[in-house]
């Protein structure tokens, strides 16, 4: 049976939803998160208290490639503030500033854009090569292509595992293996293949993308498994059954991605599979938003909700309906927009809260600007609709 299309009135509400998303970004947002439209050592703020007040005790390297992310995707919905030369000087201070002669990136810069924390981390590499491949799209400058091939080159000469995927460097846990850094990484070659059309990366992201489906979603439950082995098997006891919801509404997004780019149906097998194990045991429809962690088996783990699942689930949401234009995808991207907006009810306009408490309440905190990446990406796909 065909699913049936969505009515007027939700398609009607998704509009609405999306001028309001438009509006957020391009307002309140651009403005807080451009310090209005002025870098300070060539830096993106780290995070805010919920006054308004930057705190500038570190600039890690992930979050300023976040951001570098977040103003391309806040300049093409048409911002008009100097977005372009903001994400310049983001991309000549990481690359000035964050790179080690080895090759690699380090994790943090003090707020003169002096190095701060100097370990390399694969994390932090994935999201510097979805930096400089935004960049390189964006600013038409084929010399950051150029960089992040020299990146990708560094990475697999140093850290490549004999069993597929990556070592991760000199932060994690050496005795465990996880998915997300990988996630990261297909990301950024999503983004250089779609960019650049050099075949390197391209074949780099079909590689982590097989390494996901053979080794990372466990066949039974069809969960997106988190920590792993040396060899790439479950870790052992109840870390090896952890799923998080909103890795697998991700996961499903890069998937749907990856098969408009390649043609191969097999990557939306594995989204359906993904989507529906998430929903299934993975949202919470007391609160509406997207839980934090639970088993393979279904059992909750973590009830509270960090902001970003709930933009995962809208990501997901908003790509599978632009594939099936069905009522139960229309339906899904209002609900998971309706979980996100409650993490913007802040005294300051342009920020947000992070951490959702299991009876309701939340945790009093800094904004984060890591979430920036995770709204302006949600956002952008449901303006896609």
């Amino acid at each position: 049976m065909n699913p049936s299309p969505p009515r007027s009135d939700t398609r009607r509400a998704i509009g609405e939803a999306s001028d309001a998303a438009r509006a957020f970004l391009l307002g309140p947002v651009a403005d807080v998160w451009s310090r209005g439209g002025e870098m300070r050592n060539g830096l993106f703020p780290e995070r805010f208290a919920l006054s308004g007040a930057e705190d500038i005790g570190q600039f890690r390297t992930f979050v300023q490639a976040r951001h570098i992310f977040s103003f391309a995707a806040i300049g093409a919905l048409g911002w008009t503030g100097p977005w372009q030369g903001l994400i310049a000087e983001a991309l000549g201070t990481l690359v000035e500033r964050a790179k080690r002669p080895d090759g690699f990136f380090i994790h943090a810069l003090d707020a003169s854009a002096d190095p701060l924390d100097s370990r390399a981390d694969l994390y932090d590499q994935a999201f510097v090569l979805f930096a400089l491949g935004v960049g390189g799209s964006s600013l038409q400058r084929s010399d950051l292509f150029d960089e992040a091939e020299s990146l990708l080159s560094t990475v697999e000469r140093n850290w490549r595992h004999p069993r597929g995927g990556f070592l991760e460097g000199e932060i994690a846990d050496p005795h465990v293996r996880r998915q997300n850094p990988h996630m990261h990484l297909l990301e950024a070659f999503l983004a250089l293949s779609e960019g650049s059309g050099r075949s390197c990366f391209a074949e780099a992201a079909l590689r982590i993308a097989e390494l996901a489906g053979d080794w990372f979603i466990d066949p039974a439950s069809g969960a997106l498994l988190e920590y792993f082995t040396d060899d790439l098997q479950p870790a052992a006891g109840e870390e090896g059954r952890i799923a998080e919801p909103g890795h697998c509404f991700e996961w499903a997004w890069l998937f749907e991605r990856l098969a408009r780019q390649s043609g191969d149906g097999k990557w939306l097998r594995l989204s359906d599979g993904l989507t529906g194990f998430g929903r299934l045991v993975g949202v919470d429809a007391e609160r509406g938003v997207a839980i934090n962690e639970v088993l393979s088996s279904g059992k909750v783990r973590d009830p509270r909700a960090r902001l970003w699942p709930q933009t995962e689930r809208l990501k997901a949401a908003a790509v599978r309906f632009r594939r099936l234009n069905s009522d139960e995808e229309a339906a899904e991207v209002l609900a998971a927009n309706e979980g996100l907006t409650k993490y913007f009810d802040v005294r300051t306009p342009g920020l947000w809260r992070d951490k959702l408490n299991s009876d309701g309440t939340w945790v009093e905190e800094f904004a984060p600007g890591s979430s920036l990446y995770h709204i302006s990406c949600a956002y952008t796909e449901m303006l896609a609709i």
